[in-house]
């Protein structure tokens, strides 16, 4: 009988290969989704400190303030979506950073007066926080 092994128990075939499935699904990424430059990162975080960021934000490497407005951005390069809604790429946080309510209709963050070069480089600054280490 389908689903019955020979000893007449039910079969947990079917409940293992879900499992299994799932648990790859669930697999972390094997390497960091974006590798920034150091010196890109670093002149990220003059561009973040400039632009005020950690006024609502709870930013790792900037002391004072830690704003709790928006989220802590504290592992943000394991963040799956960018504000839950953008996929969380180099390319989408530079513009996110620079106009969120563009990239999201509806985002509370407002647009930040920095140069696409700018943004780029504060959004290498966030990839390179590495909280797993």
């Amino acid at each position: 009988m389908r689903g019955h092994n020979q000893f007449g128990g039910i079969s947990l075939w079917p409940a293992v290969s879900l499992c299994v499935l799932a648990l790859a699904a669930c697999k972390p990424p094997e390497e960091p989704r974006y590798q920034p430059e150091a010196d890109l990162a670093e002149k990220g975080l003059a561009v973040i400190e400039q632009a005020g960021c950690a006024s609502c934000h709870e930013i790792p490497g900037v002391a004072w303030p830690e704003g709790r407005l928006g989220p802590s951005l504290r592992g943000f390069d394991d963040v799956g979506l960018i504000a839950g809604a953008v996929p969380n790429t180099a390319e989408n946080l530079a513009a996110f950073l620079r106009n969120a309510p563009a990239v999201k209709p509806g985002s509370t963050m407002p647009p930040i007066p920095i140069s696409p070069d700018e943004a780029r480089a504060a959004a290498a600054y966030l990839y390179g926080i590495d909280d797993d280490v």
